[in-house]
């Protein structure tokens, strides 16, 4: 070994080089990050959009998403009154719309709180206590309501979106953006073949149960939606996320609070 090759200068060399890859891939994630924000904003506005019936990603263009998604208005609900919380009461909580999200607070006892397992039929352990939900309005009246849901499947949690139009208990649609489950199988979830029986199902009976029900097979009536063939806990999960979600323990105070200011 010649006086140039000692293990002292390959290690240099080695240093050198994983100091200039470092600032090259913490540059670059600088440089792309906020694109890559803007690009989880689209997806977000875009799973919004296709649960409400207006995105269809073989006719709608980027452009067209953020002129539909200037329709809808997020807002912050509290579940444990079910009331939409106001501006001053937001910014007592420190809550910023533009930049709240409700994933990153899940584990801070200030924004969120355990489930009991008792009424934890979705299986998500913790939720959000000011989640954000998005309505769009027509002649000054709230004409869709989209409601962030999770619940756990075969493998992991689902997080999606369920639309309902303005009485609160008619579906628009249904959207999952982050799933677990087995291609072919759990995640059709996504396949908008399946997402097409949704529209025009009804949540509750005239009980004011939580009606709507993801059956294994063929569902049937206003109140049924059909299994997933070959994912019996993925179609339980779904099942049980429509449960919590639209019950009690969920949005149902929500909705009932919307019904009474459409009624003022």
């Amino acid at each position: 070994m010649s006086s140039r090759e000692t293990t002292k200068k390959t290690l240099l060399v080695a240093l050198c080089l994983c100091v200039a890859c470092s600032i090259v891939v913490s540059g670059t994630a600088v440089i792309l990050k906020p694109r890559q924000e803007a690009n989880r904003v689209l997806d977000r506005n875009k799973n919004i959009l296709s649960a409400a019936g207006l995105y269809d990603p073989a006719t709608t263009s980027d452009a067209e998403v953020e002129s539909l998604f200037a329709e809808f208005t997020p807002r912050i609900v509290n579940l444990q009154t079910g009331e939409f919380v106001t501006d001053d009461q937001l910014q007592e909580l420190g809550i910023n719309l533009a930049t709240y999200d409700q994933r990153t607070v899940l584990n801070d006892p200030a924004f969120s709180e355990a489930v009991p397992a008792d009424e934890d039929i979705a299986d998500i352990k913790r939720r959000v206590i000011y989640p954000m939900v998005y309505t769009q309005q027509q002649d000054g009246a709230v004409s869709t309501i989209v409601l962030p849901i999770n619940g756990y499947g075969l493998w992991g949690i689902m997080y999606g979106y369920l639309a309902l139009e303005a009485d609160g208990n008619t579906v628009k649609g249904i959207s999952f953006y982050e799933i677990s489950e087995t291609p072919g199988l759990g995640a059709e979830v996504r396949n908008p073949r399946w997402q097409a029986l949704w529209p025009g199902k009804q949540v509750y009976n005239e009980s004011g149960d939580v009606a709507l029900r993801v059956v294994k097979g063929l569902g049937s009536g206003q109140y049924q939606i059909d299994g997933l063939s070959g994912a019996t806990l993925t179609t339980r999960g779904v099942d049980n996320t429509i449960q919590y979600w639209l019950g009690e323990n969920g949005y149902r105070p929500v909705l009932e609070n919307l019904q009474s200011l459409s009624g003022d």
